[in-house]
């Protein structure tokens, strides 16, 4: 009898796990925009919305100019993919979204940004239009004080991927292996 019970558990669990696994599949490859719509301001101080994620693949990363490592290096890297795919890839438009609206200013942002790469737009704008877009992508930050009386981001150090429509179209991880982030790259530029 307990047997039968948690064997009947078992089942209901599996089923459980499956339709879940089943809706973020379909929510996550179903060719509908990924996230809310936006309104926010790229580094030139001109207004963006999500319509700049349609029309051609999209590359876009979270993160913060005061941010240490991941940041510069995440950025430094996608500019590295870029060049290395070259007139592949020139569908491909990057940007980089910061989740510390309050410092990085269009200002601020353009100046970090064009020392790392002349393909890759920063975006900033309102605070709270800002971790709107973020939370609706998915993206974790949260402000960290330091002991100096300053602060720090955590976040979300993925890359997102976005085809032509803006749905969801896979993900790079920090540090990934630069041969399976191009190749990724590659096959996002070839679904045009």
């Amino acid at each position: 009898m307990m047997r039968s019970i948690l064997v009947g558990i078992l089942i209901l669990m599996a089923a459980g796990v499956g339709f879940l696994t089943f809706e973020w599949y379909r929510q996550t490859n179903s060719g509908e925009a990924y996230g809310a719509p936006f309104s926010l301001i790229d580094e030139n101080g001109e207004q963006i919305t999500q319509a700049a994620f349609r029309g051609h693949p999209s590359v876009v990363f979270f993160g913060f100019t005061h941010c240490p490592e991941v940041c510069p290096t995440t950025l430094f890297e996608m500019n590295g993919w870029l060049e290395t795919i070259g007139d592949e890839g020139k569908n491909l438009k990057a940007y980089f979204v910061s989740i510390d609206p309050a410092r990085d200013t269009p200002e601020t942002m353009k100046l970090y940004v064009s020392n790392l790469s002349n393909r890759i737009k920063g975006i900033t704008g309102d605070p709270d239009k800002v971790y709107a877009m973020a939370k609706s992508f998915g993206i974790y930050w949260k402000k960290v004080d330091t002991d100096d009386g300053d602060y720090t981001m955590d976040h979300t150090a993925t890359v997102l991927l976005l085809d032509s429509s803006g749905a969801f179209a896979g993900t790079i991880a920090y540090e990934e292996n630069r041969d399976t982030a191009i190749a990724k790259l590659k096959r996002l530029a070839a679904k045009g």
